[in-house]
């Protein structure tokens, strides 16, 4: 482990509780000196710092824990080996539907059936043997009507947002979709610094006490989304944590989301973030659907809320792992833990409040002027489905900045 690690796992960067709705509430953060150094990623709208490891208050170790530890890597070595039977049963699936390419209707269908159990597999392996999912709506009472199904057909996009590579599998299982990853210029080196902190009193009472560091600079110059690369259920979860990928010579040339699902056979997944949170906040979305006007037709809007919790580690990967392959470090710290059962929460927004409904009214949802209508409108919509809070600066150019800075200090 890392110093950066440790210094992550020693700030106790805070607490998280279930509430009667099973969502996640901060109830403590503490700031230490190993929290110092990243203050400078801490939203300076809501006060959140998206991008570090969740971890549990600090609390004192019960005696069955420390029994537990020396057993734990056992362990964790054990289920992690285990992991090898669904990663077999996929590839095993792609192969089979290469070879029945000239067949395409039972190509689909052998592709999902091993694509699902192999996730499926993978899920339950982690904890996850019953995962709950709720259609909500925004209306309430009587207006609410009778419960609407959720049901993506091929060419509709899902939108969601980013924690971890665990939803990958539970959309995999799912619907078995057509993942992408965005290609953007990377970050221009000017704007790869930390953001020059100022420190303020504590609840601004102007005694100076609990003084803390806030960033006083805006957000970093915006990269434009140059397109989208489609990616297997593999590379999306390898590159889970990471930014769009960079543009590089000999690649063929990034697609729109347009050629895309002209030629989807499958729903579209698409992640406006173009990276993971820590699952505390919504971060700011890339112009990913400019001048795409609401409501447009076939788009549906998918929620993940995936909580951390203060018994076992965080479910969220916001920081990639190198040199071990990703994610490897964050499912043997997972699976090492005491914890056989966990819970994840999926909220799908119904469809006739979805953008892609004609009763959508889109003036509930922009400002005037909004270059993204559509991007804006999910963003929203996530946001209260999940009673999170979006971050007014921090967006994937902040993290490749937090990246880069971290590994400095790992």
């Amino acid at each position: 482990m890392g110093k950066a690690e440790r210094e992550v796992l020693l700030a106790r960067a805070g607490g998280f509780a279930r509430n009667k709705a099973g969502v996640s509430n901060v109830t403590t953060e503490t700031p230490t000196r190993g929290m110092e150094k990243f203050s400078t990623w801490r939203d300076p709208g809501t006060g959140i710092q998206p991008f570090l490891t969740p971890v549990p208050p600090a609390q004192g170790s019960s005696a069955v824990l420390k029994i537990y530890a020396p057993l734990g890597y056992i362990f964790g070595a054990v289920r992690t080996c285990l992991f090898v039977i669904p990663l077999a049963i996929y590839v095993v699936g792609q192969i089979v539907g290469l070879l029945l390419v000239p067949v395409p209707p039972l190509r689909r269908a052998v592709s999902n059936l091993f694509t699902a159990i192999s996730a499926r597999f993978a899920l339950a392996l982690l904890g996850l043997v019953w995962i709950p999912v709720e259609v909500v709506t925004r209306r309430k009472g009587r207006s609410a009507g009778p419960p609407e199904t959720w049901n993506p057909r091929a060419g509709d996009v899902i939108v969601s947002n980013w924690c971890s590579w665990i939803e990958l599998l539970y959309l995999a299982f799912r619907w078995n979709p057509i993942f992408i990853l965005p290609v953007a210029e990377e970050p221009s080196s000017t704007d790869s610094g930390p953001a020059t902190p100022q420190s303020t009193p504590g609840r601004r009472t102007g005694t100076g006490s609990a003084a803390i560091s806030t960033p006083t600079s805006s957000s970093r110059t915006r990269v434009p989304i140059l397109g989208w690369k489609q990616a297997s259920l593999l590379e999306m979860i390898s590159h889970s944590g990471h930014g769009p990928l960079p543009p590089r010579k000999g690649d063929a040339a990034p697609l729109s989301l347009e050629r895309i699902r002209a030629k989807a056979d499958r729903p579209v997944v698409v992640f406006p973030e173009c990276t993971t949170s820590n699952g505390r906040a919504v971060l700011r979305f890339a112009d990913v659907f400019s001048n795409v006007p609401v409501p447009v037709k076939a788009f549906r809007v998918f929620v993940i809320y995936d909580p951390p919790t203060p018994a076992d580690p965080s479910l969220s990967h916001s920081i990639p792992s190198s040199p071990i392959p990703n994610p490897i470090p964050h499912l043997f710290t997972l699976l090492s833990s005491p914890t056989l059962i966990r819970t994840m929460t999926i909220r799908l927004l119904a469809p006739s409040d979805s953008p892609s409904s004609q009763s959508f009214v889109a003036s509930d949802f922009l400002a005037p002027g909004s270059k993204d209508q559509l991007g804006e409108a999910c963003a929203q919509l996530i946001a209260q489905l999940g009673k999170f809070k979006r971050t007014t600066v921090l967006g994937w150019e902040e993290k490749a900045a937090f990246l880069d800075f971290y590994r400095q200090k790992a």
